[in-house]
């Protein structure tokens, strides 16, 4: 795992492959042939006009009465509320959001850290469309650097239940096998495997963000090198970050 460093605070509007292909080339790292790049969601979003300004937000009586029962700022609730499909569950400064990508998470990946208030509180979203995102980026990626055999994730740090800390997850990608289905193989033993599904993006986000840090380290993107392509790498372009989303009918929590 290779952390690029150097990459400055992003603007909306700002060339990212071009800021992360010259970052890494100011760092003597060069893209090679099997590379999967991790970029984290929050300077996608930033380049893609994802910041919202508070002051701008008209919270509903809706949001007002979710955010007197949260104790959570109306304005951020509002954006909560028109980024998510349902609201879940909720208590004092916390609610769990279906975003309207499929995400269950809190407060709908609206996030506020790492961010410039000194003009206003502002809040980040998610990209529109991460998978959409993540394949431009691969194609950029491809056309710049000449580098055909390559993957790329858009990381984001999610909560679980029943588990303490964030970890990195994968909120959108191309290029990369998803899933890695092993149902109806066998174990070591020759045991027939009836439930075995790898997450290969998630396991490679999480990874990625032990380079990556959470708080101050700026280091948004992260090479992970050395993966067997054949087993990661596809051209395949329904191989995207929307397959990890559990189906509502095999939700067992509902």
């Amino acid at each position: 795992m290779i952390g690029i460093e150097g990459i400055p605070m992003i603007e909306e509007g700002d060339d990212l492959v071009s800021i992360i292909l010259n970052a890494a080339h100011e760092s003597e790292v060069e893209l090679l042939e099997g590379d999967i790049l991790c970029i984290a969601q929050k300077i996608i979003s930033k380049s893609e006009g994802m910041l919202r300004d508070l002051a701008s937000i008209n919270p509903s009586r809706e949001a007002t009465k979710l955010a007197e029962n949260t104790k959570k700022d109306p304005r951020m609730v509002q954006l909560i509320l028109d980024e998510s499909s349902e609201i879940l569950r909720s208590k004092e400064n916390v609610i769990i959001a279906r975003h309207k990508l499929g995400i269950v998470g809190a407060h709908a990946g609206i996030d506020q850290s790492n961010i410039d208030h000194r003009d206003g509180e502002k809040a980040l979203l998610l990209p529109k469309d991460p998978d959409l995102s993540a394949k431009k980026i691969r194609a950029e990626l491809q056309r710049k650097s000449g580098v055909a055999e390559i993957g790329v994730v858009v990381t984001d740090s999610h909560n679980r239940p029943w588990r303490m800390g964030t970890i990195g997850v994968a909120i959108g990608s191309s290029g990369v096998k998803v899933l890695d289905d092993r149902v109806g193989g066998a174990d070591i033993f020759d045991r027939k495997l009836n439930a075995t599904l790898i997450n290969n993006a998630d396991a490679v986000a999480n990874a990625a963000t032990l380079v990556m840090g959470e708080t101050i380290e700026q280091i948004p993107v992260v090479i992970v090198r050395g993966l067997n392509p054949e087993k990661m790498l596809t051209n395949d372009p329904g191989e995207n970050g929307t397959l990890i989303n559990r189906p509502l009918d095999q939700d067992m929590f509902r």
